[in-house]
């Protein structure tokens, strides 16, 4: 018997079909089917304009760029934000600011951000891991432009906030484990049309190599046509997981109110036994999992309790599960039992 597969993309065959017109058509570089996408992408996250580009570090480095960041620049960002962030800030050589959580929520603590941009933090960048968003947190009060990722966020809501609405600008990957995918992508949206000009300047020369091409766009459509159900479906799974966490003495990392609406990227525990002898427990019952943050920016830092009290804990022993959709019901089943009798 195999492992359960920890991602698995939600592609359909109507996806498929999608893309296959698309190549009918003899249209398949940048063109109406993206301008499409990125109009329905930013109706959902309710901001006006932007940009659909080819790679999430693209559109990343393009946040950035608008945000006029530097040489001689800081960013601040979480410990637990992907090790990605640092090689983009330090391309345009600019500083990474470290922070720790909030426990409540995993993602950058309100306190931290003020700490940070106190230290000369010119820019936030707001990694909204598993699912988390960081509600109750004004980062904009701070002074200084927010980059929200909601890349592993996007969709979900907690007492009637929600995930895009933290940042001046806002960035969503579209690769292969993302909630959405178009087999690479991401998204630069926003609602401050002061970034209009500067971001047409910025692709004015390359646009045409750098925007996502409409074969790519094409899955993206049908993705976010059934997004709702899709998420309702990842809700249903992270709920029976929370449940049966709740037989063991480990804990759930993020948002722990049952109000919590959840994307269901992923469901992440943070154990309270070593994550070796969880895994080789998972594994003995041919469930895959994944330690969640074991490249994250601050992996190296993960004996300084004394910098980042909440952060160590699930840098050290957070532990994903698979949670997507396409999961057989014997596949949920199983993933239950064993994260109820978690080691």
């Amino acid at each position: 018997m195999a492992l359960i597969q920890f991602h698995k993309p939600t592609l359909r065959r109507k996806d498929m079909d999608a893309v296959l017109q698309t190549m009918v058509n003899e249209k398949i570089g940048p063109g109406e089917r993206k301008n499409e996408f990125l109009k329905q992408f930013c109706s959902i996250v309710a901001l006006k304009e932007g940009i659909v580009v080819r790679s999430y570090i693209d559109a990343l480095v393009s946040s950035l760029k608008l945000c006029q960041i530097k040489e001689g620049s800081s960013v601040g960002v979480s410990v637990l934000s992907p090790s990605i962030y640092r090689y983009i800030i330090e391309s345009l050589g600019a500083k990474v600011l470290l922070g720790d959580i909030d426990a409540n929520h995993g993602c950058l603590s309100l306190d931290e951000a003020s700490r940070l941009v106190q230290e000369g933090a010119n820019v936030l960048l707001v990694h909204e891991p598993m699912c988390q968003i960081p509600y109750e947190c004004d980062y904009r009060q701070l002074g200084v432009k927010v980059i929200e990722d909601i890349s592993q966020s996007i969709a979900s809501e907690y007492s009637q906030q929600k995930a895009g609405s933290f940042g001046d600008l806002v960035v969503c990957a579209f690769e292969e484990d993302s909630i959405i995918s178009t087999g690479g992508g991401a998204a630069l949206a926003y609602n401050d049309s002061s970034f209009t000009a500067p971001l047409k300047a910025l692709y004015t020369h390359v646009r045409q190599y750098e925007e996502l091409p409409d074969m790519n766009a094409a899955l993206g459509i049908v993705q976010l046509s059934t997004l709702s159900e899709q998420v309702a479906k990842r809700r249903e799974l992270y709920t029976l997981y929370r449940q049966s966490l709740l037989k063991t003495p480990h804990k759930l990392f993020g948002i722990g109110n049952i109000d919590f609406e959840p994307n269901g990227y992923g469901f992440c525990v943070v154990l309270d036994s070593k994550v070796e002898d969880a895994v080789k427990f998972a594994n003995k019952y041919q469930v895959s999992v994944e330690k969640t943050f074991s490249t994250c920016i601050g992996s190296s830092l993960a004996d300084r309790y004394d910098l980042f009290p909440h952060s160590i804990a699930p840098m050290l022993r957070g532990l994903s599960f698979p949670a997507y959709p396409f999961l057989k019901q014997g596949d949920i089943e199983l993933l239950m039992k064993v994260i109820s009798h978690l080691p």
